[in-house]
C-alpha cells in the first residue's frame, strides 16, 4: 500500500489519514487510488465497525493536486481513487454500509471538501475551515458536492458557499449543521475515534441496517420515506432475529444511560 495512506487500527476502529503533509494532502492520482482501495479494503473487513478518515497536519484535504493536473492537460480529473475506474463513480471513497466519520484537522478545500462531505458525519477541529472553490477555479464538482451539501446545511447556504468561494470557519461550520462537534485540535482524532469506539460497540447489523434505512429515505419524500422506515422494521422483526439477550441488551442500554447523564 502506497504511504500517501495511512491505516491503523484499534479493535473495530479503523482510522485512515491522508498522508502528503507538504502538499496539505492534496488529492494526487496516487492519493485517490491509495485512498479508494484503503477504504474498499476496510469495508470488505468484517473485524472493522466504524472508519475514522482525516488527514496528516496542518490540513485535511486541500482538493485535486493543482501541479499534477497542470501537468497532466487535465488527466486527474477523469479518474476517481481507483485505478481504471471513471468519473461516474460516485464520491471519493467506494460505497459503504459501515459508517466513515470525518476528523477535519485543518482546511477542506473543494475536492477536499467534498471527501469531508462523503462521511456520515463530522467532527472539526477548532483549526478546521471550509471552501468550495469550484466557481474559482473554473471547474465543476463531479463528486457529489451539489447534493450532499444542500443535505448538511440548506440550499440558500449552500449557494452561498458555492457562489462566492468562501471560507466557513469550524464555529460556523456547527451553527450551519454542518458538523457535528467542534473540539481542540489535538482531540479532534481521539473523538472521532471515541464515536467511532461506541458504534463499534453496538449491533453491528443494526448499525447497517441503520444507515441504509437512513440512505434510503434520503432519495425520497417524507410519505414514502416512512413507509421504507415501516416496511424495514417490519422485515427486521420478522427475520428471525435471536431476541434471547434482549433482556440483557436492555439492562446494558440502561446502565450505559446512567454512566452518561
Amino acid at each position: 500500500m502506497s504511504d500517501t495512506v495511512l491505516v491503523t487500527r484499534d479493535g473495530g476502529v479503523a482510522t485512515v489519514t491522508m498522508n502528503r503533509p507538504k502538499a496539505r494532502n492534496a488529492l494526487s492520482q496516487e492519493l485517490r487510488r491509495a485512498l479508494w482501495k484503503s477504504v474498499g479494503e476496510l469495508e470488505a473487513d468484517d473485524t472493522v465497525a466504524a472508519i475514522v478518515l482525516t488527514g496528516a497536519d496542518p490540513a485535511f484535504c486541500a482538493g485535486l493536486d493543482l501541479k499534477e493536473l497542470a501537468s497532466t492537460a487535465g488527466a486527474a480529473l477523469s479518474e476517481t481513487g481507483a485505478a481504471g475506474e471513471t468519473s461516474s463513480q460516485r464520491g471519493p471513497v467506494p460505497p459503504l454500509t459501515k459508517p466513515l466519520i470525518g476528523a477535519i484537522n485543518g482546511v477542506a478545500i473543494t475536492g477536499g471538501f467534498e471527501v469531508a462531505l462523503a462521511c456520515d458525519f463530522l467532527i472539526a477541529s477548532e483549526k478546521a475551515a471550509f471552501a468550495d472553490t469550484h466557481a474559482r477555479m473554473g471547474i465543476m464538482p463531479g463528486w457529489g458536492l451539489t447534493v450532499l451539501l444542500p443535505e448538511a446545511v440548506g440550499f440558500r447556504r449552500a449557494k452561498e458557499l458555492s457562489t462566492t468561494g468562501n471560507f466557513l470557519d469550524a464555529q460556523t461550520a456547527l451553527s450551519w449543521g454542518l458538523v457535528n462537534h467542534v473540539v481542540p485540535h489535538d482531540e479532534c482524532v481521539p473523538f472521532a475515534q471515541k464515536l467511532a469506539a461506541d458504534i463499534a460497540s453496538n449491533d453491528a447489523v443494526a448499525v447497517r441496517q441503520m444507515l441504509s434505512t437512513y440512505a434510503q429515505g434520503a432519495l425520497v419524500d417524507g410519505e414514502e420515506a416512512w413507509a421504507i422506515e415501516g416496511r424495514v422494521a417490519g422485515e427486521w422483526q420478522s427475520g428471525g432475529r435471536d431476541g434471547a439477550d434482549l433482556e440483557a441488551r436492555r439492562q446494558a442500554v440502561t446502565e450505559r444511560g446512567r454512566s452518561q447523564v
